[in-house]
């Protein structure tokens, strides 16, 4: 028989996003300011619930959990993706891209989790705002952020295992620019229908109960609402669960278009274009979001920003 040698890729090549000069630099300069913006609006919001008093309850926690996954989300890809684009530095070795998939791949998982435990913090705050904070105590707070954090470690290490423990010996060009499941798999050399059937799997599994479990509660929600039939219900209702409704519409829309579908529907620029909604713009929003739709954050970041002048 004949010997073929097949040779292990060491590295990845991301596709840069133009290879124009000045193209390159207006996007350096477009995701520089955008990363900046939402490193500084994630970051304002953690430092005026961490500080003031009037934001220690279980929603802002939660908040808080969300603003670090913000946080943590664009600061795994982004930097990368700016050194590309100004210095055309676009390769990644083996073992950094798997981490970086593993990293984001536990930041996404957790964020889906979060906002459903989110969606139950507002169906108690609605539906039992007299037992509130003896349901959601500070105990079944910190039980539930470990938990989506672990599921979000649990399913990352599953997704990294069945991706990077198969062979790449041929192409080493990433069609993104991030190490993102679907890209990494159609490199391999090795048979991978079976390992793309169990990531569907698990991944329209574990987002489809985190789907539902938001959905049962936003459902329980309208139905407390129609049964009340209160004058000022409704506009008490939105401001309370219209922020968080935002956000879910924004992040499970795009996380789901991206992960939850076979390969065959991949497309490299659409999905690029996606993955850049999830990945830099909801991280950026999420903070606009929660701070234009609730007063007590407004009033907190006022507070925050004078005591900053202030000290200086």
């Amino acid at each position: 028989m004949q010997k073929i040698n097949l040779s292990i890729v060491s590295e990845f090549v991301f596709v840069g996003l133009s290879d124009a000069p000045e193209i390159r630099l207006l996007l350096f300069a477009l995701f520089l300011l955008i990363y900046l913006a939402s490193m500084a609006g994630n970051i304002t919001l953690l430092v005026a619930i961490s500080t003031d008093s009037h934001l220690h309850s279980p929603m802002y926690f939660f908040l808080s959990n969300l603003a670090l996954l913000d946080l943590l989300c664009p600061t795994i890809t982004v930097p990368k993706m700016l050194g590309a684009l100004l210095l055309e530095n676009r390769a990644i070795s083996f073992t950094g891209c798997l981490f970086q998939h593993f990293s984001f791949i536990v930041v996404v998982g957790t964020e889906i989790f979060l906002l459903a435990v989110m969606a139950y913090d507002r169906y108690v705050a609605v539906c039992h705002p007299l037992r509130y904070l003896s349901i959601v105590s500070t105990k079944l707070c910190a039980q539930l952020a470990a938990g989506t954090w672990a599921a979000g470690l649990l399913n990352a290490l599953l997704h990294t295992s069945l991706v990077f423990t198969l062979s790449f010996c041929g192409p080493n060009k990433i069609q993104q620019y991030y190490c993102d499941i679907p890209p990494v798999l159609a490199l391999s050399c090795s048979p991978t229908r079976s390992r793309e059937l169990v990531i569907l799997a698990v991944a329209g599994v574990l987002g489809s109960s985190a789907c539902v479990a938001t959905l049962v509660s936003y459902i329980y929600i309208l139905l407390e609402i129609l049964s009340r039939n209160s004058p000022g219900i409704w506009q008490k209702a939105f401001s309370t669960c219209g922020s968080h409704l935002t956000v879910v519409c924004l992040f499970y829309g795009t996380t789901i278009c991206t992960y939850v579908r076979p390969s065959s529907t991949y497309s490299p620029r659409l999905d690029r274009v996606v993955s850049m909604l999830y990945g830099m713009l909801t991280p950026l929003l999420n903070p606009i979001i929660y701070s234009l739709r609730n007063k007590e954050v407004k009033c907190a970041l006022k507070r925050v920003i004078m005591r900053v002048r202030n000290a200086l």
